[in-house]
This record gives C-alpha cells, structure tokens and sequence, in this order.
C-alpha cells in the first residue's frame, strides 16, 4: 500500500493537471472507440454508421479515407467496420452516463445542449475518463514499485507519467485507447502480484477477469497474461504445489472466458465471428519482420522517442540480476523479486514481439511508439529499481541527471507534436533535439499560456487525421 501522504500529493498533481485535458475527438481511432460506447449507450447495438456518419459530417473525421472504409465498407453481417474493442467503452461508461444524467438535468432546466450522446459534456466525459484512467495507472505503478523495490517509487512514477508518450494521451488525445491501455494492464499486474503469494482458486478469478478487461481495452495486451503464466509455471517448477495450482488455473482460464464474453458477442454481431476483423490479422506477420525496428529505428523506435524506457528496462535487468541489492535485508525474498523481474520483461519482450509483427509498426502520424504506453507499470518498476541501485553520489547525479534529460525530451517532443514544429510522420533527431534544448526553453513559457488561453490555435485542419 501507499502512504496515504503520496496518494494524496498525486491526486493533487492530477486534479491540478486537469485543465490541460483536451476534450475533443480528432482522429478515425478516437471514432472507433468513441462510437462503441454511444452506439450500445443509446442505440443498444453496435451499429456504427450514424456514428460515422455524426463525425464525417461535422468535419471531425472527414476525409477520403475515413468516408472508403467507415462509410463505404461493410463486414460479412452488413455493419459497418470497427477495428477497435469494447474495452474502452467499458470503463467510459461510468464517466458518460454521469455525462448524460447531467445534461438531461441541464436541459431540463432550460440550457440549450443537446442530449444526443455526441455533445461536448459526452466528449468531456470520455476525455476525463481517459485522464483519470491513466493516473491510476500511475497510482498502481508507484504502489508495484513500492513493493518490489521500496525506495525512489513515488519519484519515478512521476518520472515516467511525464517522460513517456502517456502523457500525451492523458493530455492531448485521451479519446485514444491508450491510457486506458496502461490502467487495464497496471490493473491485471497489480492483481497478479497479490495472486501469486498464494495462488488461491479466488484470486485466479480475479485475475482471468482482469485479463479479459485488459484483452477487450486493446487486443495485443493479453499476451501480458503469458507473465503470470511463466511466473506460475516457475513456482510449480520449484516444486511449490500442483494440485491447487491447477483448480487455479482452471478457474482463472473460466473467468477469461467469462469477462471476454461481451467482446466475443460484439464480434459476432459486427463480424459474423466471433474474433476480429480479418482486416485485421491480415495486417500481421507472425514472425515479427520488425521486432528490432519497433525499438531502434532512428526514425520510429520506442528508445529514440522514449529514452526513458532505456533506463527502465535496465533497471528491470538489475532486479533480474542484482535483486539482493534491491531487497537489502527486507522481508521479501531476493529470489521472488526475481522471478517477478524476469516476468516483466518477458511481457515487454512479448510486446516487443506483437508490435513488430503489425504492418504499421512504424504508427507514423501519431504520437511516440504509442502501443507501449501499455508497459508502463514495468517502466515505473524497473526505474525505481535502477536507481535504487544508484547509491554513490556521483552515480546518483548522473541517474537523476539522465532520468531529467528524458523526461525533458518527452516533454518537448509533445511540445513540438503539438504545434507541428516537427515532421508527425518521424523523428528528426537533429532538429528535434536542436529544437528542444534550444528554442523551446526560450518559447516554452509563451507555448504554455497559448496552450490553456487559445488551446484551438494548436489543432489540425479539421479536414485530417491520423
């Protein structure tokens, strides 16, 4: 648990932030996703055309491509197509419906707005939602780390919501799925770490139903479950029990396929199957042509977008390999932190592994390596345990100095993103880095009030997307 003086200081840092949330839908993704939850909120199907139809019109989502695939197309069971899943509209939901009792309470009283699903306190609704799934995602990170390491997890909970491309869809595009992403799978690791001290029949429920909420917000995460998989595995391995552990299994596995279920009848409906689109899987290559690209490429990989992760994943390996350095005489056994390290990053590696598989591994266009937005549980865990590891004066200066160069970065790059000081399509490292550690420390303070006083100057034509 966190000290309640922590918890409080981050709720504040959120509430605080919260006017930088832009509440408003800008891409064909954010449709999708936006168009799952008003299509079952008020039309109980999962038909997307009037959706479609509502954003292509109001100059939202209004170009050529968008009209051929959204309008044009049409699956197997004559819908309309939507790449996207159920997941996010599920946690949405809370946030809407609290959106639609108050503006039907509104113009109840007479206020001219629209109760039609499509009006700003819906967006605003889904926006928030976002933002304040992604903090909790932090909240879950720094407690996970808290746990494994005990120091420097509060510091580098902070270090990775600002160094990082969640950030950016906290903030500048959350109707995007992926701070919704990083709670889901922060959710599902913080309910493996309880589960695997004892592997009770209760707790692998618990954990199949996180899973199924984590694969239903984006499909690629649940190979995050193949984690706790290797971690029950080693521990029955060990010689640790097996009887038991099998009711667990098969409760955790009866539990995923109950949670799941809403997906797989969406599915159905949509697509006359019940998996996804074959769109889809014919996008994807099986043996993952580019795994290395997906971190390294110059132009698009995760490390030059998000340094930050250089160091996390580092730090993961001195968990893997130094843990009773980390542990220091605590109550926890060097040899569990360990195998829980190991897990880790077999699930970033897996997620190595499936974005480079997709054919749009490069996601030019949009903000960061934005499918690791979903690790970030791991980055808070393995930063803490780097500089855990950091104990001399010299090698803590040069770890906090790297870690504040990186968050910098990341905070600049969505600087430059945003007012299209940059190429969106790539990085430009010369001039991106030029920009960042020259001409924005000089701009930044007039960026910042352009920002919160005339946020509209920032946007887009209306006429594109990502």
């Amino acid at each position: 648990m966190l000290p309640r003086r922590e918890v409080l200081l981050l709720f504040f840092l959120f509430v605080v932030s919260l006017p930088a949330v832009t509440a408003r839908l800008y891409s064909s993704d954010e449709v999708e996703y936006f168009s799952y939850l008003r299509s079952l909120w008020f039309d109980r199907d999962v038909s997307f055309e009037n959706e479609y139809q509502y954003f292509y019109d109001h100059h939202i989502a209004q170009t050529p491509d968008f009209h051929t695939t959204f309008l044009e197309l049409e699956t197997a069971t004559h819908h309309r197509i939507n790449y996207g899943t159920i997941g996010c509209a599920i946690l949405w939901a809370p946030f809407y419906g609290a959106a639609d009792v108050v503006t039907r309470a509104l113009r109840a009283a007479g206020r001219p707005v629209v109760a039609d699903g499509y009006s700003q306190p819906y967006l605003s609704a889904v926006a928030y939602g976002s933002a304040f799934y992604g903090f909790t995602a932090i909240v879950l990170s720094v407690a996970a780390a808290r746990r494994l390491v005990s120091s420097h997890a509060f510091s580098s909970g902070l270090a990775v919501w600002f160094g990082t491309p969640l950030l950016f869809y906290m903030y500048v595009a959350p109707p995007f799925s992926h701070a919704c992403s990083a709670f889901a799978v922060a959710l599902f690791v913080t309910v493996w770490l309880k589960v695997r001290q004892t592997w009770t029949v209760g707790g692998a429920v618990a954990l199949g139903l996180a899973a199924a909420l984590m694969a239903m917000v984006r499909e690629q995460d649940i190979f995050c479950a193949l984690g706790p998989a290797l971690d029950l595995a080693l521990t029955v391995v060990k010689g640790q029990g097996t009887r038991d552990k099998g009711k667990a299994v098969v409760a955790g596995c009866a539990a995923f396929a109950l949670g799941y279920l809403p997906q797989l009848l969406a599915y159905q409906v949509l697509n006359g199957f019940p998996r996804p689109s074959p769109l889809v899987i014919r996008k994807m290559s099986w043996y993952s042509p580019h795994a290395l690209q997906v971190l390294a490429d110059p132009e698009h990989g995760f490390f030059l977008w998000t340094p930050l992760a250089i160091l996390a994943i580092s730090g993961l390996i001195v968990l893997v390999a130094q843990p009773a350095d980390i542990v220091d005489g605590r109550a926890i056994e060097a040899d569990d932190v360990r195998q829980v390290g190991i897990c880790m990053l077999v699930m970033i590696a897996l997620q190595v592994y499936v974005s480079g598989a997709v054919e749009s591994w490069t996601v030019a266009g949009a903000f960061g390596q934005r499918r690791f937005v979903a690790v970030t549980i791991f980055l808070v865990v393995g930063l803490a345990a780097l500089r855990a590891v950091a104990r001399s004066r010299a090698a803590r200066l040069v770890t906090n100095v790297a870690v504040l160069l990186c968050v910098w970065w990341n905070l600049a790059l969505t600087a430059e993103f945003g007012t299209s000081m940059m190429d969106r399509q790539k990085l430009e490292l010369g001039r991106n880095a030029y920009d960042a550690f020259v001409t924005l420390p000089r701009t930044a303070p007039d960026l910042v009030y352009r920002y919160f006083t005339n946020r509209s100057s920032f946007y887009k034509p209306a006429d594109s997307t990502r």
